[in-house]
C-alpha cells in the first residue's frame, strides 16, 4: 500500500509496547518518524489532553499511519503485516500462526501490563518485588511453551510477532533483576534475536529520547 507520509510513532524509549512497534517497522523496512512522549517528565506527558486525543487510554504507543491513529502494539503490528510487504511477522501455517498469537498474548496481556509503569507507581515501595513476581510467574509459563514451539526463533525458523514481544520483556526482566538463567530457552532466543539488526537499532539505548546517561 502506497503512503503519502511516513508513519508517526508517539512512544517512550523504554516502553515495551513502543519498542515492539519499532522492531516491527525495522523488520519491514518501514521508515517512520518518532515523537517522544516522556512517561516521567512533568508528571507524565501521556496524561495531557493533547496526547489523550491521540490515545484515550493515555498509554504509549500511538501510531498515526495511513490517515488513522492506532494504539495497542499488537494491533499496529498486525496492521502493517496486512498492509506492507517485507518479511512475514505471522506464519502462513494456521497452527504456527496461532502459536505466535498465543505467545504474543501471553506476554502482552499476561506479563507486561501488571509490571508496567502505571501499575508500579500505584504499588509504591514494593514495586520491585511486585514486578519480579509477575515476570517470574509469566516466564515460568512461557518457558515450557517455547521449548515446544521454538527452533531458531520463538516459533520455528522465522522471526515473528512472538519474537517482537519476547525481547522487550526479557529487557524488563533483566531491569527488574529477574534471573533469566532459570529460563534457558528464553535466554537463548533473546541472545539470538539481539544479533539481528532490527532488534539492535530498536533497542532503548538507541532512541532519540534516550537520556544521555543510558545511551550506549
Amino acid at each position: 500500500m502506497a503512503t503519502q507520509t511516513k508513519p508517526i510513532l508517539h512512544g517512550y524509549f523504554r516502553s515495551s509496547c513502543s519498542w515492539r512497534v519499532r522492531i516491527a517497522f525495522a523488520l519491514k523496512g518501514i521508515e517512520f518518524d518518532q515523537v517522544p512522549v516522556n512517561l516521567i517528565k512533568d508528571g507524565g506527558q501521556q496524561l495531557t489532553d493533547q496526547y489523550k486525543a491521540l490515545n484515550s487510554m493515555q498509554q504509549v504507543p500511538a501510531v498515526q499511519i495511513d490517515g488513522i491513529t492506532l494504539s495497542q502494539s499488537l494491533a499496529v503490528i498486525q496492521y502493517i503485516e496486512e498492509t506492507r510487504p517485507g518479511p512475514r511477522l505471522l506464519p502462513t501455517d494456521p497452527k504456527k500462526r496461532a502459536q505466535v498469537r498465543m505467545i504474543s498474548d501471553l506476554i502482552a496481556s499476561g506479563i507486561q501490563p501488571v509490571q508496567n509503569l502505571y501499575v508500579l507507581q500505584k504499588i509504591g515501595a514494593e514495586k520491585l518485588q511486585w514486578a519480579q513476581h509477575f515476570i517470574q510467574r509469566g516466564f515460568e509459563a512461557l518457558e515450557p511453551i517455547l521449548k515446544e514451539t521454538a527452533s531458531k526463533y520463538c516459533v520455528g525458523d522465522e522471526i515473528s510477532m512472538a519474537d517482537i514481544c519476547l525481547v522487550p520483556q526479557v529487557y524488563n526482566a533483566e531491569r527488574f533483576k529477574v534471573d533469566v538463567d532459570q529460563f534457558p530457552t528464553i535466554k537463548r532466543l533473546n541472545q539470538t534475536l539481539m544479533k539481528v539488526e532490527a532488534f539492535k537499532v530498536s533497542h532503548p539505548s538507541c532512541q532519540p529520547d534516550t537520556p544521555a546517561d543510558i545511551c550506549t
